[in-house]
């Protein structure tokens, strides 16, 4: 939770830094691309503001209305960002680049900036500022990238897709495609600034605001999906849920599992209940002691694994 926490903070004074400078940007020279990547770090700050949230919501301890805590704060909270702010960015930018493309303008911005005594052509500042981002941004996703692979080696995943698959810490992973989209869009909207410059031609600018756009919308809804997942409760991945049963085997007082249920009520935090035959010549008290030692086991061998109800079936 911890590293989520410094993930997002780190997003958060980055995108808003950004997102003044690219706003500049547009009004020196009126670029679709600007204004398209203006809308992204607006989107990404709300972003981060949305996760923070999330998080502190989901640190509120368990209620009787609420006996498995808080912890799906962080699945909704994510599902708006992916939704509500990625979506909006997306869809606002696309419509600019596509109404750029189709009624390009002509002059759009001044000749020359004025700075520090210096006459400067805008489309240079555009340039600055995009470089400036693509290094703050490359800061957030350097953060972003650490925490992932630490999961990523924690849990033997196999890689980043497994990982987007499989992991129940949203933030994390929201923030790191925030920061892989952002970094990708800044290159895309500094090549597009740049051929405009060199061949007059508006249509690269107004081109990358319109593939800016559909980028963004195309991992809304990649990121809606792997929170829905969460929302409704989905299952662990087979791989985990064969390593817990075998955990639960190797107590020899266990002849079968009748039935297994584990599934996430928050980031890195499991629910498991089970029905469980037990040796028939045991007596109660004995298996009482036995189902203590197995969800011992569960909880050391997976550190997810915050609730854990055993039903003993003899």
């Amino acid at each position: 939770m911890a590293g989520s926490t410094s993930v997002v903070i780190a997003a958060l004074f980055a995108n808003a830094a950004i997102a003044v400078l690219k706003f500049l940007g547009f009004l020196a020279t009126g670029s679709p691309s600007m204004l398209s990547e203006t809308y992204h770090s607006i989107s990404d700050t709300g972003n981060q503001v949305f996760l923070l949230i999330g998080i502190r919501y989901s640190k509120r301890e368990e209620t009787r209305a609420h006996p498995f805590g808080f912890g799906k704060a962080q699945f909704f909270y994510s599902f708006l960002v992916s939704v509500m702010l990625f979506g909006i960015a997306g869809w606002e930018s696309a419509k600019h680049g596509y109404e750029a493309l189709m009624h390009p303008s002509h002059g759009g911005g001044a000749e020359s900036l004025l700075l520090f005594g210096m006459e400067v052509r805008p489309v240079y500042v555009n340039a600055a500022i995009l470089l400036g981002a693509i290094a703050f941004e490359s800061y957030a996703f350097v953060k972003a990238n650490e925490e992932l692979q630490r999961q990523i080696q924690e849990y033997e995943w196999s890689g980043l897709v497994q990982a987007f698959r499989e992991t129940s810490d949203v933030t994390t992973l929201t923030a790191f495609t925030e920061d892989t989209v952002a970094l990708v869009g800044a290159m895309l909207a500094l090549v597009g600034i740049g051929l405009t410059e060199l061949t007059g031609n508006e249509v690269y600018d107004a081109a990358t605001a319109l593939l800016i756009g559909i980028l963004l919308m195309g991992f809304a809804i990649a990121l809606a999906w792997e929170n829905k997942r969460l929302l409704l409760g989905e299952s662990v991945a087979t791989r985990e849920e064969q390593e817990l049963k075998a955990i639960i085997r190797s107590d020899p007082s266990v002849v079968h599992i009748d039935k297994f249920r584990a599934s996430y009520v928050g980031p890195e935090k499991l629910l498991v209940a089970l029905d469980v035959s037990f040796d028939p010549d045991l007596d109660t008290e004995e298996i009482d002691d036995h189902i203590t030692a197995i969800e011992d086991k569960l909880r050391e061998a997976d550190d997810r694994v915050h609730f854990v109800y055993i039903e003993p079936e003899l």
